[in-house]
């Protein structure tokens, strides 16, 4: 499976077979409301610290695969087998990140206009 890292998507091993993730617009206005964040700032500085936990992965990793079209829910990722288990839930989620905000060391900031 090929995953278009340019549009933010993002490949993994779920329940033994190859997934498609993407935190698009709509998984990230979906994250924002699930941590009660403002903005994309927000959302960013509350995911910055790097601490995430077991219910924040789920959300992650949940609106990831919705984001890439995947009908599933939360309580559904909650039960799912991912590649390298909880280090890998936490690995993928970082990507996801990424993949939406950059690197750890760029702010938030709108694309330059073209």
């Amino acid at each position: 499976m090929a995953v278009n890292r340019r549009r933010g998507e993002v490949g993994a091993i779920i329940e033994g077979r190859e997934r498609r993730l993407c935190l698009t617009l709509g998984a990230l206005a979906e994250l924002e409301d699930a941590f009660s964040a403002d903005n994309l700032a927000d959302l960013a500085a509350r995911f910055g610290g790097g601490r995430l936990s077991a219910r924040d992965l789920v959300r992650i990793i949940g609106a990831g695969l919705r984001g890439a079209g995947a009908e599933v829910s939360d309580g559904e990722v909650e039960s799912m087998r991912i590649d390298g288990g909880a280090a890998g839930a936490a690995a993928l989620a970082a990507k996801l990140l990424t993949a939406a905000f950059g690197s750890a060391d760029r702010s938030v900031e709108p694309a330059p206009d073209p």
